[in-house]
């Protein structure tokens, strides 16, 4: 039964204030929602000023993660209830204010009066000792120990049936539930198995039961521990209260740890209901991951107010809410990390929004429903975050990332209009309006005839346009159109960059739903000129590599270790070049360059297959220039060289 706060702190209070008990009771709730939070704010507190029958309550609170054995707990029990009769440490804790012992206090506590190092003289005073009626157990974290749950239940019972010692149990019974049925489940399923073949049951037919429902049904009759658990819980706990947080109130509580840097405390207080909204929207109760979101969020604020203070405030909502959303998505398990590992930026973030809603490409509902979930009714052009992604995933503020997203939003924020295409690319259509529309889709054209976009662009920009076609919305030629656009590829071809990832920025658009031959022809031209920009980016790379040898060796090092391992620059670069470099260079770089040549084919033989043909040459270069030469130590590393291209080749061919 869901209480009100204020009825379930009564309830449990008045456990307390009752004379005599012989049960103790359960706080349920979920993992992170908030229970221990509950504990320490809203009944510690008021149990630790009682004082019934002239005498003071003092609470004993115990966590079981990780407890691994019974008397794990009992040495807990003891140093708890030692310490807190501690007269001195007592007294200390009321003059400082202190309210709890922190853990590694409580070490060191327990080590100093193991080494002897107590005040002599501070003798057990026993009649507190052996004081029961003013004690309160807390055991929290029940599903979270390493012992048999049947095993802690029967211990704690020692407590509340003999020496009637008020007790609360704090847990998660659906993690508890999923525990007990699921420890030593391949013991438990090979004994079901085994029992049922000698019983004839397994290969019996009659009944037409699965195998695996033969087997459940066994492990739950053999190894009844629910029932278990059930009877001893019965006889053990009185009342089980479900407990529903208050979140608004938590959260509240949550803020309260920001007070130190106020410009942040005032942004949260300031946004709280997005913070509670995006809270919920997130499905989950978790209050744990809230915190560690908000917490990430301050050094995101930190970083933004340093070096960027003139952020809009719209964005920094935007940011608050992406990152909250980002570390529900990831951290409750809702996805796997990599989902929004491939999205660069907030541009390629709007494109797959745009091509999943216009274009009905279910490949990306993902990011789809992500999206209508957490920006519903919020109205924010930059909504994609790529320094914010990264940090919650990998733990690391990436300051170059960073950069990069907030010079971009800078200068989208400040760009007096954004270019026809990228509108049809990033938004949906029907958000234009009507007299507008024409207008843009005969601006992007012009784009397309000036080649002013990147090439894998054009190839979007093409589906959607056979998508207006096909919708009636725009009466264009297909062949014209289509000559148009290869036209424009032609010209985009001399400033765009290779795409060396063309699957998956088309698996960002629906573009098969439009496999038309028209279609194919554009995907066909791409990749002719793809391929064409590939070798000139080789060969820029080729050029910028060897030219540093002889002068500039630690740069040619540099960038032959870092770019050029896995591909082919040696055909792409005159073989003849390549000997006149090297034979310039001295003796001992000559030895690194080939111990380098051959580490690479060992690591990359078919990447680098198409500089065979140039390796070739170039041994035969070398031999051409040191035959009939008279031996010199640059003539045998020479040879040396040689004899490193002909193993390579042997190998490879």
């Amino acid at each position: 039964m869901i209480r009100k706060m204020e009825e379930l702190v009564e309830s449990i209070l008045d456990y307390i204030r009752s004379d005599y008990t012989d049960y103790a009771i359960m706080i349920n709730g979920e993992w992170g929602s908030g229970k221990t939070y509950f504990w320490n704010n809203q009944i510690k507190k008021k149990i630790d000023t009682m004082k019934l029958n002239g005498k003071n309550y003092t609470t004993i609170y115990m966590s079981l993660y990780g407890i691994s054995n019974l008397e794990e707990i009992s040495k807990k029990i003891f140093m708890e209830t030692s310490q807190l009769m501690d007269r001195d440490l007592r007294k200390f804790m009321n003059t400082h204010g202190q309210i709890t012992i922190p853990e590694y206090a409580k070490t060191g506590i327990d080590m100093a009066n193991f080494f002897g190092a107590k005040a002599p003289g501070n003798k057990v005073n026993y009649e507190e000792f052996f004081s029961t009626d003013d004690k309160v157990l807390c055991f929290d974290d029940l599903e979270r120990a390493n012992v048999d749950v049947i095993d802690i239940l029967g211990y704690i019972n020692n407590f509340v049936e003999h020496d009637h010692i008020k007790t609360i149990i704090i847990c998660n019974e659906k993690e508890l539930s999923t525990k007990i049925k699921s420890s030593n489940l391949e013991m438990k399923t090979f004994i079901a198995t085994y029992l049922l073949d000698k019983q004839g049951e397994l290969n019996r037919t009659e009944n037409d039961m699965p195998m695996v429902e033969k087997i459940q049904e066994k492990i739950e009759h053999v190894f009844d521990k629910a029932n278990d658990y059930e009877r001893i819980k019965e006889k053990l706990v009185g009342e089980t209260f479900e407990y529903a947080p208050q979140f608004d109130y938590i959260i509240n509580g949550i803020l309260m740890r920001y007070e130190s840097n106020r410009d942040l405390m005032k942004f949260l207080r300031e946004n709280t209901i997005l913070i509670m909204s995006t809270f919920k929207k997130s499905g989950t109760r978790n209050l744990r991951i809230l915190k560690h979101a908000l917490n990430d969020f301050s050094k995101i604020y930190e970083m933004v107010n340093k070096f960027y203070p003139n952020t809009n405030h719209l964005v920094m909502k935007t940011m608050l809410i992406f990152t909250i959303a980002m570390s529900f998505e990831i951290k409750a398990g809702k996805i796997t990390k990599e989902k929004f590992k491939n999205i660069e930026n907030n541009e390629e973030y709007k494109s797959i929004l745009v091509s999943s809603r216009v274009l009905m490409d279910n490949r990306q509902f993902y990011i789809k429903e992500f999206d209508s979930n957490y920006y519903y009714n919020f109205k924010a052009e930059y909504r994609f975050f790529k320094f914010i992604e990264y940090y919650i995933r990998t733990r690391i503020f990436d300051m170059k990332i960073f950069k990069t997203d907030m010079e971009e939003i800078e200068k989208s924020l400040n760009a007096k209009e954004i270019p026809a295409y990228k509108q049809i690319l990033t938004q949906e259509y029907w958000k234009i309006q009507d007299d507008k529309f024409f207008i843009i889709v005969n601006e992007a054209l012009e784009d397309v005839k000036k080649g002013e976009m990147e090439l894998i662009d054009m190839v979007k920009l093409f589906a959607y346009y056979i998508h207006f076609i096909k919708k009636d919305l725009i009466s264009y030629d297909l062949k014209n159109l289509k000559s148009m656009f290869i036209n424009g590829m032609n010209l985009a071809s001399l400033h765009s960059s290779y795409c060396d990832n063309v699957e998956e920025e088309l698996a960002k658009i629906a573009i098969k739903e439009f496999f038309t031959t028209d279609m194919e022809d554009i995907l066909n031209h791409f990749k002719s000129l793809n391929n064409q920009l590939l070798e000139k980016s080789y060969k820029e790379k080729a050029e910028e590599t060897f030219k540093n040898i002889p002068m500039k060796m630690e740069n040619f090092y540099s960038k032959f270790d870092k770019e050029c391992m896995d591909i082919p620059i040696l055909a792409y670069y005159d073989p003849y070049q390549v000997f006149q470099r090297i034979s310039c260079a001295s003796n001992e770089d000559i030895m690194i360059i080939k111990d380098r040549l051959e580490k690479r084919y060992e690591l990359h033989p078919k990447e680098l297959a198409p500089e065979i043909k140039n390796l070739k040459v170039l041994k035969q270069t070398i031999d051409d220039y040191i035959r009939g030469k008279e031996n010199t130590i640059k003539i045998v590393v020479l040879q040396e060289f040689s004899n490193s291209l002909m193993n390579i080749l042997e190998k490879v061919i």
